[in-house]
């Protein structure tokens, strides 16, 4: 499969698509053409200008005051990738360092910011032979670009820092040597061009996007078990009471479990108790709201990678270089929190659900295993799934109204979005363990009440989890059930089972 870069809009779905499928990159001729009529242009600006161009012949950050020599142009690229890769703390996942990459390569393709053609195929080779740069979490604050992430990303080019290769750690310059390459001499603002941008915070923001796509349905699937289980009523879900709310998000996910449910006795059976608790009632109010908050967060990293976000920015048709600040992170860095708080919801009340499944109510055993008091059962699960929602609260925390001065105060404000786009991943990940507790007591409690009534697609489901997850019977070891049954949430089939 290859994909050619190009001015086509690039949807998250594609992006997952490329990722997937182990997709080559190439340029189109389109972008070639842009790519070097821009640099065309740049270099005969610089030949018949002595002003002073931000970042071109001029120093960085509160340096920009100082000119620097035309003979020192690339040097004074070079020394700029060098002197920023101070990233610290955890290693980035290899799979976000390749999508950074996709991610650089789509946003110099644009025509305005004066890289070579051989900057851009480099990295276009790295993405395609998987020579990916080792890059760390920490050290972006998210306006000026992802500096120090991307400063990693730029070394492998001029030879320096390091890479993986088939999943171990190698020097670049001992890669590039046995692939008879040599190090990229930077021109001048290629340096510029490649560590002013956001393609760290957005990296991390489309992934978790997927992630939490999927994670979305996965959830309105988990807790149709977890109806069945508790008996829940039917009438919640009834069309009119959503359509006239209007919130899309809620009409979809009460469309998602009625269709689930569709043939379900159990679920339509006359009901002793009048009414449940919010956290089956209001699935499609809480469920449907994170989805609405998701659906605007991917518009706007949609925007984002499509954008062209370093500087100084090069226009050739109108002979202008401006500066500006289309690095600054904060459209991210407010969606990221929001996406963090919309994911850590669909935790908070699946948490609720599992609470009430081990209850000991409507018919079903304490902790949901025989001989209570003897077996703790599923007790413990629950109390390591509220353990996470209470660490999701605490990393909910926003990072967009956090700021700090920077480069002696001409970087006076910063959108801290990398620091909320590493948390938005954890929430996620930690949202996938919660509902795997939740399927792990769910499908527990439909083996005790009886699941002759029950619906098919629950049926399915369960069949196909009992394959990796036994039914408890007395205590043992829970962990490796929980690890089983995350595992099995993160590769549920809900498109089988949801509305279109």
């Amino acid at each position: 499969m290859i994909h050619a870069i190009s001015n086509n809009h690039l949807s998250i779905e594609r992006v997952a698509e490329i990722i997937a499928e182990n997709t080559t990159l190439e340029l189109s001729a389109e972008a070639r053409e842009k790519i070097q009529s821009c640099r065309d242009f740049l270099d005969d600006k610089i030949e018949r200008s002595e002003k002073p161009i931000y970042g071109i012949n001029t120093g960085f950050g509160s340096l920009c005051g100082k000119s620097i020599d035309r003979n020192s142009l690339e040097q004074l690229q070079k020394n700029l990738v060098m002197s920023h890769a101070c990233g610290t703390g955890s290693l980035v996942p290899q799979e976000l360092v390749k999508l950074m990459l996709l991610l650089k390569v789509q946003g110099l393709s644009y025509g305005h910011s004066g890289v070579t053609l051989a900057t851009v195929e480099r990295l276009i080779w790295h993405f395609n032979n998987d020579v990916l740069p080792v890059i760390y979490e920490q050290g972006s604050l998210g306006a000026s670009g992802d500096l120090a992430p991307l400063a990693h990303l730029a070394l492998p080019l001029i030879g320096l820092g390091a890479v993986y290769v088939d999943g171990k750690i190698s020097s670049s310059s001992s890669i590039l040597e046995k692939h008879g390459l040599k190090p990229i001499a930077l021109r001048s603002k290629e340096g510029l061009a490649l560590l002013n941008g956001t393609q760290f915070m957005s990296a991390y923001g489309v992934h978790s996007l997927i992630r939490a796509g999927h994670l979305l349905d996965a959830a309105d699937l988990i807790a149709s078990v977890s109806l069945e289980g508790y008996d829940g009523r039917c009438e919640p879900y009834n069309h009119q009471v959503h359509a006239i709310r209007r919130h899309s998000g809620q009409i979809k996910v009460a469309e998602n479990i009625r269709k689930v449910l569709a043939d379900s006795k159990t679920w339509f059976a006359d009901k002793v108790h009048v009414q449940d608790p919010y956290s089956f009632r209001c699935v499609p109010q809480v469920h449907g709201a994170s989805r609405d908050a998701i659906a605007h967060i991917k518009s706007v990293f949609e925007n984002e990678i499509n954008a062209v976000t370093d500087n100084p920015t090069v226009f050739p048709d109108s002979d202008d270089i401006i500066s500006a600040g289309n690095f600054h992170g904060q459209p991210l860095a407010i969606s990221l929190d929001f996406l963090a708080i919309a994911m850590a919801e669909i935790g908070s009340i699946s948490e609720r659900r599992t609470y009430k499944l081990i209850g000991g109510e409507r018919g079903l055993p304490p902790f949901l295993v025989a001989n209570p008091g003897l077996n703790s059962g599923f007790m413990i699960p629950q109390y390591t799934a509220a353990s996470i929602v209470s660490k999701n609260k605490q990393l909910c925390t926003p990072s967009s109204v956090d700021t700090i001065d920077s480069s002696n105060g001409q970087e006076d404000h910063v959108s801290m979005g990398a620091n909320g786009a590493v948390k938005a991943a954890e929430v996620i990940n930690n949202i996938e363990t919660v509902l795997g507790i939740e399927l792990l007591n769910a499908m527990q409690a439909i083996e005790l009440r009886g699941m002759e009534g029950m619906a098919t697609a629950v049926k399915a489901i369960h069949a196909d989890y009992r394959k990796r997850v036994d039914f408890l019977i007395e205590d043992c070891e829970l962990y490796p059930f929980i690890l089983k049954s995350k595992e099995f949430v993160s590769k549920l089939n809900t498109a089988k089972w949801l509305s279109a």
